[in-house]
């Protein structure tokens, strides 16, 4: 909440200039940069990080700290600048580092669990999606509010957004969820400067009004006429903090570059102002112009470094006190802070011979570790009848009560961007978003973040095949298991039964660290003996051969076992090896791999989707290297030569050669 001014008007003109000149500066020896939005909008980062947040600099994890994204990533020196002032550890020769090598200050904020930017909440490039993140992190302060109490989470969700944010269709989708579920702890501050980076907005954002449209979607709105006037921003913002049933988003008026010459033009937003520029913006400040990354006597001070750690220390004594009135509960919330469940998984077990689909496995999975993972939340955008991702025993999310299950309607973009912030705010054990793997596409931008910033999300896939027939190709996804193994740090997994179905539930739950992208079938699929334990090794060889050797993933595990049926009844003698996760098996050792693929032996693939990246385990391949067809699905197959009989002669026409 909003504290006792700690500075005079003068004082804090100072700290706002520091802001400015540090990110000028920055900019300029770096050659490289944003300089607009920190000069516009050094007047909002001050006040947030001197007077309004509950942040402590000491510990930047501390659970029940405000949180604050700057959607407009660009603009990072804004961020860095408030974040070393406010004492966090981000010294002023990382900020000299500014985009250089291996800094904490890169071009956009960045977040993960090995390169940590002290203070930096989420990676924010795309625009838009960290607009979305600061929905997901207000979902689960809410959603943990309601489970713990208000004594040990409570606190606000701050961003900074820009123009170009509110364009991006992903913020569309995001703030219509945050107003339909009225996140009342969600306080965005907006840019608003009539400036994109082609020119004037009004080239492509002139008919709009920003502010109608936000208060349509359910937020309460404000406007603060100059950026520069902090009592009007502080009685905005205070405003928006009693605010308990809308989000809240506060249009900041603002000279994007004020006050260089370029002021107020898209040629003072993506690059560094030159050095006379950086003289006379100093000048007009009043500042030396000789003196860089300069900060005044006091300026540290006045920003108020302890502040944070005494409202921490107040959280500690309420949490202690909290644990001695409910020790089990108080067990619970500490297991979800390490992101794990909170007692063992308990899986279900499926009958050899019995044939379910994938997504009707991965249903009960979910339905039996329920307990387990009482913080888990997520959920479906407009599908959860299709996926069977839902938590029989929880009810949903609304704007009444924060429950387990998310009806995200048809918002993909929006809904991964939430799944995102879920997972960066912490507390929320692998928050998930599902929807048909077609959709995986409109969702990639936010996947592939998952990834860089080594989020504990599941992505749920489901439809993984041109098996789901009558849809036809515009639903059928060929080539999206591969573009998701195309993505640096994600884990995908692709059963081929329902038991290997329950063990990549585990696997996700128990062993993996980052995100993971679960592909699953619509048709049903035999109960294969001998699946399940080998998938959390990759790849593992279910049937023995010494001939030559099948590969399959997924609805093609059965194919493939069909194949070496035939195949052994020539006298053929083929292993077939289920291959659910390539990247779990690459991060075996050499002898495994050698073992589970012998040097020399012949190998065919078979995956109902592009053969593209599996010469890398197979020469020969049964794919389909197009798009698929309007048909049943078991015909779609058929036809496009996804069979056991294809597939055996694959083998013996490797055998040929």
């Amino acid at each position: 909440m909003l504290s006792p001014m700690a500075t005079t008007a003068a004082e804090a003109q100072v700290c706002i200039d520091t802001i400015r000149t540090l990110a000028i500066d920055a900019i300029q020896q770096s050659n490289s940069g944003h300089p607009g939005m920190p000069l516009a909008m050094a007047p909002a980062a001050y006040l947030l990080y001197a007077e309004v947040m509950d942040h402590n600099p000491k510990d930047p994890r501390w659970p029940d700290r405000d949180r604050f994204v700057l959607s407009a990533g660009h603009g990072s020196m804004l961020l860095y600048a408030a974040l070393h002032l406010s004492g966090y550890d981000l010294p002023l020769d990382e900020i000299r580092k500014f985009r250089q090598w291996d800094s904490l200050t890169p071009g956009h904020p960045e977040r993960d669990r090995v390169h940590v930017t002290p203070g930096v909440e989420v990676t924010t490039g795309p625009l838009g999606q960290g607009f979305a993140n600061g929905v997901g992190m207000a979902m689960a302060e809410r959603f943990l509010r309601e489970r713990y109490g208000a004594g040990v989470m409570d606190h606000h969700v701050y961003a900074i957004v820009s123009d170009g944010d509110l364009m991006e269709g992903v913020a569309s989708e995001a703030a219509s969820l945050a107003g339909e579920l009225g996140l009342g702890r969600l306080v965005y501050l907006y840019d608003d400067n009539d400036v994109t980076l082609d020119g004037p907005a009004e080239l492509s954002f002139s008919r709009e009004d920003s502010v109608a449209r936000f208060e349509a979607y359910g937020w309460h709105v404000q406007r603060v006429d100059d950026v520069d006037d902090l009592d009007a921003l502080r009685s905005a913002i205070a405003a928006a903090q009693e605010v308990e049933d809308r989000p809240s988003l506060i249009d900041v008026k603002t000279i994007i570059g004020w006050p260089a010459p370029n002021q107020g033009t898209s040629d003072v937003h993506g690059k560094a102002l030159g050095e006379e520029n950086v003289r006379i913006v100093k000048e007009r400040l009043g500042w030396d112009p000789e003196l860089s990354f300069h900060v005044p006597d006091g300026v540290y001070e006045a920003f108020a470094p302890e502040r944070g750690a005494e409202a921490q220390r107040a959280w500690e004594e309420r949490l202690e006190s909290w644990r001695g009135d409910d020790g089990e509960l108080a067990t619970e919330w500490d297991a979800a802070w390490t992101g794990r469940p909170a007692r063992p998984l308990e899986l279900p077990s499926f009958e050899l011979g019995s044939e379910l689909a994938t997504r009707g496995a991965g249903g009960k999975a979910m339905a039996a570790f329920e307990a387990a993972v009482p913080t888990m939340v997520g959920g479906a955008a407009d599908l959860t009848e299709s996926t069977k991702t839902i938590f029989p025993e929880s009810g949903r999310y609304t704007r009444d009560r924060a429950d387990r299950n998310v009806f995200f309607g048809v918002r993909e973009h929006g809904m991964g961007g939430a799944v995102n912030g879920m997972a960066a705010h912490g507390g929320i054990v692998r928050p998930y978003g599902s929807t048909f793997l077609q959709f995986a596409d409109y969702m990639r931008a936010s996947i592939r973040l998952s990834a860089l910033m080594k989020l504990d999300v599941a992505w749920v896939f489901t439809h993984d095949s041109v098996a789901l027939g009558e849809d036809g190709p515009t639903h059928q996804p060929v080539e999206h298991v591969m573009a998701l193994r195309a993505i640096p740090g994600l884990t995908v997994l692709r059963p081929g039964d329902a038991a290997e179905t329950a063990e990549a539930w585990r696997v996700i739950l128990e062993d993996l660290d980052g995100p993971a992208a679960l592909a699953l079938s619509r048709q049903n699929l035999p109960v294969l003996e001998g699946t399940g334990p080998g998938l959390a090794r990759g790849a593992y060889v279910l049937r023995p051969g010494d001939d030559a050797c099948i590969v399959a993933t997924g609805g093609e595990l059965i194919v493939a076992v069909e194949a070496h049926e035939a195949l052994a009844a020539d006298g053929i003698s083929v292993r077939v090896v289920s291959m659910p996760s390539w990247e779990l098996f690459e991060a075996q050792d050499d002898g495994y791999r050698a073992e589970t693929f012998p040097d020399g032996l012949p190998t065919v693939s078979v995956e109902a989707g592009i053969s593209l990246g599996w010469s890398r385990y197979a020469q020969a391949h049964v794919a389909i290297d197009r798009f698929g067809a309007s048909a049943p699905g078991t015909e779609t197959l058929r036809r496009l030569g996804i069979t056991a009989e294809a597939t055996a002669g694959a083998v013996r026409g490797l055998l040929r050669r």
